[in-house]
């Protein structure tokens, strides 16, 4: 009997607001987190339309979402200066469940408990298609980055 394919909330999200995406799956480990340029080479994809999701809190107390090419680091100044806060800075691993909903190494930019600012590395807007995690570790979307970026109403800045 061939085994229903899994969905994740994001795909659920993705299949209501009409957003046409390409699902991925890749080896894992339970509960193990893999590097992004590993999950990227795992599924044949160019690490640099594979990016990652990061949660940072700015020095107003509010919280960010950039979602950067996972071979990249974020620029902290960068980053600080695209929000328009004095100085942002990486939340605590413990803080992302309860914050987004999502676990390290499975965090989307796509259906995360409250909407926060995100901004897209602006890199994203230079090929067709965007790939970013489903809210699970071992998945992965891929779709146009502006169907992606208009749905999370977010910006695109240099942040690398």
């Amino acid at each position: 009997m061939a085994k229903k394919e899994e969905k994740t909330n994001v795909m659920r999200i993705l299949d209501q607001k009409k957003v046409p995406y390409t699902p991925y799956t890749y080896p894992h480990e339970p509960g193990v987190a893999v590097d992004g340029v590993t999950v990227a080479e795992s599924m044949g994809q160019d690490p640099a339309r594979v990016f990652k999701t990061l949660v940072t809190r700015g020095a107003s107390g509010g919280y960010y979402v950039f979602d950067i090419p996972v071979a990249e680091t974020l620029d902290l100044k960068k980053a600080a200066k695209a929000v328009g806060e004095k100085s942002i800075a990486m939340i605590h691993q413990k803080e992302l469940l309860p914050l987004t909903g999502y676990v390290h190494g499975g965090c989307s930019p796509v259906g995360m408990k409250k909407p926060f600012p995100t901004t897209f590395h602006a890199t994203a807007l230079e090929g067709d298609t965007i790939t970013v995690s489903a809210g699970k570790i071992g998945y992965q979307i891929c779709c146009k980055p502006e169907d992606l970026i208009a749905l999370v109403g977010a910006q695109v800045a240099d942040v690398v």
